[in-house]
């Protein structure tokens, strides 16, 4: 592929989602690491995209921008998978469960219908949806109310007002960014807000994010590393952001994908 057809591909993928990692770019595209930094740094000298530690943004989008669910439905699907799969070995019957909104939790829920007398609260409205759906025996489904944001998630102070008259045993929340300094971000206040509720809720906190999370920072922080009793993500993420999970989380679990891992990532 010459240059001039892998930046216009770049291109349509920031367009498309709103950012890119360079990792997923290296896999997408089949060239190195160094490549697709220097066609980001052409497509951000051209003032196409937004150069951002660890990939690109959409011009104009920066930490405020928040993709819609579908797209980030087709991301890194089966990195999410096998973060579910873990996550659902921790869902037993006679439990209570929070899931906050998000398409890695949304995998979850998939996983979940099948389990009885099961109690699950949620602020996502697909995640409700497909729950119902399944009419699982015994499983009962809270949806807060509140203002559906483009994630479907419903936020505010309905889900706030509701959420502090709830208690889990186990919530399970996605994020949109996870950073040492910045803990886990929203580009939404309001959803910052609603999640924080979620936090408060819960007995204990496990987080579910993919390895392109990390080192993204969003408008707002709801939850500091931490507070975080145990995050689980893909074997995608590099070792040195490994290390900084470990010191900062109680428990770091790894979800294998069966990809070989890229020895090249840094960030």
């Amino acid at each position: 592929m010459l240059a001039g057809q892998r930046r216009t591909a770049i291109l349509a993928l920031v367009e498309e989602s709103g950012a890119v990692r360079v990792g997923d770019l290296v896999d997408h595209l089949g060239v190195s690491d160094m490549t697709v930094r220097r066609d980001i740094e052409q497509l951000a000298r051209e003032g196409l995209v937004e150069r951002v530690h660890g990939g690109a943004l959409a011009v104009g989008h920066a930490s405020a921008h928040e993709p819609g669910f579908l797209v980030k439905s087709s991301l890194m699907t089966a990195e999410k998978r096998a973060i579910a799969s873990r996550a659902a070995e921790l869902v037993e019957p006679g439990s209570s469960v929070g899931i906050s909104a998000g398409t890695t939790t949304y995998e979850l829920a998939r996983l979940m219908r099948g389990v009885s007398d099961l109690t699950v609260v949620t602020n996502s409205v697909p995640v409700a949806q497909l729950l119902h759906e399944s009419a699982t025996p015994g499983q009962t489904v809270v949806l807060t109310g509140g203002v559906r944001t483009p994630s479907d998630a419903l936020v505010g102070p309905v889900a706030v007002n509701a959420l502090r008259t709830l208690h889990v045993d186990r919530l399970f929340l996605g994020a949109h960014g996870v950073d040492v300094k910045a803990g886990l971000t929203t580009p939404n206040i309001v959803e910052a807000e609603t999640n924080r509720a979620l936090v408060d809720s819960a007995r204990q906190v496990c987080i579910l994010v993919d390895h392109t999370k990390w080192g993204v920072v969003g408008l707002s922080t709801f939850v500091d590393l931490c507070d975080i009793d145990l995050l689980i993500t893909d074997d995608g993420l590099s070792t040195r952001a490994r290390v900084a999970l470990t010191e900062q989380v109680d428990s770091l679990v790894v979800a294998h994908t069966g990809r070989r891992p890229r020895a090249r990532q840094s960030v």
